[in-house]
């Protein structure tokens, strides 16, 4: 007989567990994901749309129409680290994290490649100390992450999200948009569970993500533009672009701490 859980991080980790069949179990927490996304990046002439070293061009738009300032930056699952060279090169300090030492060596090796000053991670965000991720940033970055994740790895996200945004920083998410013209699977997250499986992805709505990140304040949510392939940005319209804001802290004012670890 075993009994198991004790703390909420042993219920997350319980139910981690009943995804340990699907491959894409997400690309910053722990589990078969790593050796999915190994074997994913390993032949890096593969004709992956994002595997081109253009930045994400809403990441960029942001920083044209002044939306977001140079300062500090976490690009959560990294992959390559092409947004965290376009943002090296715009003078952020960028930190990158990946689960993936396949990707992260390949974004090390781009980095060196431009003089590109990046920190690169390697393992788990939701279990890395917060020594480690070094934070807080004034931008975190999610390129595709967010969508490989179970539903209650939400939490944990969440929960991240708390120790490194720093009070008026910026969190620009693209993720699976639902609907026309979208991508993803839109099976309701109950039935996630009963299937045990993530269907390669999950696709969200406007309003789920309103819902989700109701913590922040909207400051653009839209459909990415498309770009053609000699743009210098990378753009499919499938995909949903947000940008969201942590309030700024207030004087003598403790902003509570979620109970989401």
């Amino acid at each position: 007989m075993h009994r198991t859980v004790r703390t909420v991080e042993d219920v997350l980790a319980l139910l981690d567990g009943l995804f340990v069949s699907e491959s894409e179990t997400g690309r910053l927490a722990t589990g078969d994901g790593k050796g999915f996304w190994d074997r994913f990046y390993a032949d890096r002439s593969r004709p992956v749309p994002f595997f081109v070293s253009k930045p994400d061009e809403n990441l960029a738009a942001y920083l044209d129409q002044g939306l977001i300032a140079p300062g500090r930056a976490l690009d959560l699952g990294c992959g390559p680290g092409r947004n965290a060279l376009y943002l090296a090169s715009r003078g952020f300090e960028v930190n990158a994290v990946d689960l993936s030492p396949v990707a992260v060596a390949w974004g090390e090796d781009q980095a060196h490649e431009a003089g590109a000053d990046i920190r690169f991670l390697c393992g788990d965000a939701f279990a890395l100390p917060v020594t480690e991720l070094n934070g807080p940033y004034e931008l975190v970055v999610d390129s595709g992450c967010f969508h490989h994740l179970s539903p209650h790895r939400r939490v944990s996200y969440l929960a991240l999200l708390d120790r490194v945004l720093a009070p008026g920083g910026h969190l620009a998410l693209t993720c699976f948009a639902a609907g026309e013209a979208g991508t993803g699977s839109e099976v309701a997250d109950a039935d996630l569970y009963r299937e045990r499986d993530l269907q390669g992805g999950l696709a969200y709505t406007p309003e789920s993500l309103r819902w989700i990140f109701s913590d922040l304040e909207e400051v653009e949510l839209r459909r990415m533009r498309e770009e053609p392939p000699e743009s210098a940005l990378f753009g499919v319209t499938f995909l949903w672009t947000a940008l969201f804001r942590r309030g700024a802290a207030v004087s003598g004012d403790i902003r509570p701490v979620h109970d989401r670890t």
